[in-house]
């Protein structure tokens, strides 16, 4: 009967050394599972890693900044096509009918030509005893009043006005009217060309026709008159 025992206890012992055999047999794969569970650690805090730096690029203030910097371009953008369309509205005068500005309208001009030796009777006195009357055209169509007027007086070439007694000293003078300008109460008129008179009083009845038609045509109180660019004093006190 002891060797039942014994046999027993021998396979007891054997079996636990079989045990003992699978707890310690195996530690070698341990680390393995072990230095493989770093390694899948490190696979999700690489992918939370890869997740967390992909969270900034998609949060990423990229859209943020893109929009922002897309505002001021089209603010920049803006102003460039707002002045085109509000320049043309101001500077240009399209809706004025002349370049002088004024609106076209019809009327007579008035002109002025000499009465000899009335001493002032009929109108405004002048050299040598005489007197400036003024005389109105047919109607006509004009902007600016000046230049027609002028260019009227210039192109009669007629000494004798009508059977009214009254003389054209300039028509034999070859005159032409350039421009003219208003500023404030004085009339100035540029002319070019050359006078032809027929003596020393036919100077101050010269003077008197183109001042005083310029004025009644500008309506101002005074008047200066250029011819060839030099005062028409200078040019006819050379004659």
């Amino acid at each position: 009967m002891a060797r039942p025992g014994l046999t027993v206890l021998s396979v007891v012992g054997f079996s636990a050394t079989l045990m003992l055999t699978g707890c310690f047999g195996p530690p070698a794969p341990a680390p393995t599972t072990s230095s493989a569970a770093p390694t899948t650690t490190a696979g999700p805090s690489a992918s939370t890693t890869a997740s967390s730096s992909a969270a900034p690029a998609s949060t990423a203030p990229s859209t943020a900044p893109a929009t922002t910097s897309a505002a001021p371009s089209t603010t920049a953008a803006a102003p460039p096509s707002a002045p085109p369309s509000s320049a043309p509205a101001g500077p240009t005068a399209t809706a004025e009918p002349g370049p002088t500005g004024l609106p076209e309208q019809v009327g007579p001009l008035t002109v002025y030509y000499v009465a000899v030796g009335d001493n002032g009777i009929s109108g405004p006195r002048i050299g040598c005893g005489d007197s400036l009357v003024a005389t109105t055209t047919a109607p006509v169509r004009f902007t600016d009043q000046v230049g027609p007027s002028v260019g009227t007086l210039l192109a009669n070439k007629s000494r004798d006005v009508g059977m009214s007694g009254l003389i054209n000293v300039l028509y034999q003078s070859s005159l032409t009217y350039v421009a003219g300008e208003l500023d404030g109460s004085t009339i100035t008129i540029w002319l070019t060309g050359q006078f032809m008179l027929g003596g020393v009083c036919d100077i101050p009845r010269a003077k008197a026709q183109l001042e005083y038609t310029a004025m009644a045509a500008s309506g101002a109180t005074s008047a200066q008159v250029f011819v060839n660019g030099r005062p028409i004093d200078e040019v006819l006190s050379l004659k």
